[in-house]
């Protein structure tokens, strides 16, 4: 008898270009074990202005993942990173409210990146992305606070959203190659419309230190919650294959 197939949901920042083609690639290596479905909110910008951390108030949020579970799926995660300056607590609080209100098992992008340093004992960092300094200021406290050291990074000074999307795979590669230099322990690619996820498995290779992608994290998190293997999913990168 054929394994059900499972459906996982996906919350995507209305202007996200990469998340959507990446993710179903990867899902498309499971040979019809699962499916991947995807809701949109408006997301246009990133920074510390009222405007764009108004984006990211819960009753939106919230609309999206009610009609998202209408597909009947098996979990939804919240496919961003904003959390990962406004606190891990606003994405707990999502989480705990979408399985209430869905009965679906629900996670983000930045409770898996969480769940990634505990279990595998992260605390030297490096940290690479597009935004602007009063973001990236923000991040970096929040991981010094839990006990996780960013020892070096990079950001390119971008509010985006949809300009994320606009730069090289090459272009990153150059600034995660940067930031190995001080020797972290693992590197985040940190934003779900940046280009890490198809360099991530070749950079691993040539520099010999984890590179977590956070669209590929974020697949990777949805399989387990659905109870599939990530390791099934091949060519993108060592955080498939991290019990």
């Amino acid at each position: 008898m054929s394994e059900a197939v499972q459906r996982v949901g996906m919350l995507t920042p209305s202007s996200n270009t990469v998340l959507e083609p990446y993710t179903s690639a990867m899902f498309a290596t499971l040979g019809g074990a699962a499916t991947v479905h995807f809701g949109r909110f408006r997301v246009v910008e990133i920074s510390m202005s009222q405007n764009s951390q108004s984006q990211f108030t819960l009753a939106p949020i919230l609309e999206a993942a009610e009609r998202l579970s209408e597909a009947q799926l098996g979990c939804i995660a919240w496919n961003g990173t904003s959390a990962s300056w406004l606190g891990l607590e606003n994405d707990r609080d999502l989480c705990n409210q979408i399985e209430q209100m869905t009965g679906c098992k629900a996670t983000s992008t930045v409770l898996a990146y969480e769940e990634y340093y505990q279990r595998e004992g992260i605390k030297k960092l490096g940290l690479v992305t597009p935004y602007l300094s009063e973001i990236q200021d923000r991040i970096i406290a929040n991981y010094a606070a839990r006990g996780i050291d960013v020892v070096a990074d990079r950001r390119l000074e971008d509010r985006g959203n949809f300009s994320f999307a606009e730069y090289s795979p090459d272009m990153i590669a150059d600034m995660v190659r940067d930031v190995a230099h001080a020797k972290p322990e693992a590197i985040a690619v940190l934003c779900t419309n940046f280009r890490g996820a198809p360099i991530a498995e070749a950079l691993e290779a040539e520099l010999g230190i984890p590179v977590i992608d956070s669209v590929s994290i974020t697949a990777a998190q949805t399989l387990r919650l659905v109870g599939l293997d990530p390791a099934r999913v091949t060519g993108w990168g060592s955080v498939f294959s991290v019990l």
